[in-house]
């Protein structure tokens, strides 16, 4: 190695090192959080088999609010906050309901489409709503408002310059050998065997936290979402997004005498139908799944997101904003419309967790994040044995016997 690289590389490993013992635990618990939840739907779809499906029938399935009033005749379940209904004749409604005072959410509940009959509460549910808090805001006060989103933020701007690091610091000599990068040296022991886990299989996943850093930053950071929507929406897509505008034929007569409605309405609790008519006349019934939510605060836009039959992906999907006093289509955003770059944005969650290459690519990132706690293992160790050679390399140092 040259005189000039080599202080380089002594700065760099200070850094990785440090890095990698600072921060080291907090990786492996988001690595192993986000690998629990890498076939959440497909868990959680095998432990409500039962519950998620019902005989399908000729009768006239009921509408959302028929729906909520039957719940709430049923028991004290708490305020409805969202609605999930399906085109398939056979499944059943979902329903999830809005935290009480103390902050706490309760169980959503799956009912009879036919007769608002409860099915019971999901198995797995709250168990993974645990599990997504310990990943994105490390069960920190405040969830998404606290601490805990910008140190898991921090932390993944921090692994972005431990790749970076790594990357350099293992650089090899024959750099076009690719069995000198992706062929670990299981033959060796001790110290040479740990380095040769953590550089080659880092090598491995490399690519894939590099995925999952990039699009987690999403989640943490205004100035990041605001950055990628900058440089791959276009500004009108944007600029909709933030004011919508209404839909085509209102006339400002029309649109004055609804927002006279909505102020008279304000303090009545809102309903569903209307919003799910609307959504049907959009759709024309070609949807496979939908989701009408409520508006947190005292608006009356609710929105409505709705995937098709043919797609497993959570970023293939229509979106809208109606109305639940008058039924109006506030604003409209449909995949078919987007950019490629918008197509992107959309499907950060999909790409974070590699649902965009179907099952192969969740269980290779799946696996990935499981192996978070290897590095953190072997960084020790190597970390460790370091100290013990260079402790060993100094030159002994004279005692002097009293009185010399």
């Amino acid at each position: 190695m040259s005189d000039v690289r080599r202080p380089i590389k002594a700065a760099l490993l200070q850094v990785h090192s440090i890095a990698g013992l600072a921060l080291a635990l907090l990786w492996a618990v988001i690595g192993l959080t986000g690998a629990t939840m890498a076939f959440e739907d497909e868990i959680e779809a095998s432990l409500n088999s039962q519950m998620m499906r019902v005989d399908a029938s000729a009768a006239r399935r009921l509408t959302p609010d028929e729906l909520v009033a039957r719940l709430q005749a049923a028991g004290e379940f708490g305020k409805v906050s969202a609605v999930t209904m399906a085109s398939d004749p056979s499944a059943a409604v979902r329903i999830r309901f809005a935290r009480s005072d103390g902050g706490a959410r309760p169980s959503s509940v799956y009912v009879d489409p036919y007769d608002g009959h409860v099915l019971g509460s999901p198995r797995g549910e709250d168990f993974f709503a645990t599990v997504r808090k310990l990943h994105r805001w490390l069960l920190l006060p405040g969830d998404g408002n606290g601490m805990g989103r910008k140190i898991t933020g921090t932390a993944a701007i921090c692994l972005i310059v431990m790749l970076i690091t790594g990357l350099v610091l293992r650089w090899p000599h024959r750099a076009r050998s690719v069995k000198m990068w992706l062929k670990p040296n299981l033959g060796l022991r001790g110290r040479g065997l740990h380095r040769s886990l953590h550089a080659v299989i880092g090598t491995w996943v490399l690519p894939v936290y590099l995925v999952m850093t990039l699009t987690g930053l999403w989640y943490s950071f205004e100035w990041y979402k605001a950055g990628a929507n900058w440089l791959l929406a276009r500004p009108q897509a944007t600029t909709a997004a933030m004011q919508p505008k209404p839909p085509r034929g209102a006339s400002a007569v029309e649109t004055k005498s609804e927002a006279r409605a909505e102020a008279k309405t304000e303090a009545t609790p809102l309903v569903f139908d209307h919003v799910w008519s609307a959504f049907l006349q959009q759709e024309n019934n070609d949807y496979g799944r939908a989701l009408l939510t409520l508006p947190a605060g005292a608006g009356t836009a609710v929105r409505v997101r709705s995937w098709p039959r043919d797609s497993s992906l959570e970023s293939v999907r229509d979106e809208f904003r109606i109305d639940a006093v008058t039924g109006r289509v506030i604003s409209s955003d449909r995949y078919a419309d987007k950019t490629v770059g918008e197509r992107v944005l959309a499907g950060v969650l999909d790409i974070h967790r590699g649902a965009i290459l179907g099952w192969p690519g969740k269980l290779a990132f799946m696996l990935a994040a499981a192996m978070t706690p290897l590095f953190a293992v072997t960084g020790l160790l190597l970390y460790l044995s370091r100290r013990r050679h260079r402790r060993l390399a100094r030159p002994p140092v004279a005692h002097l016997v009293p009185g010399e």
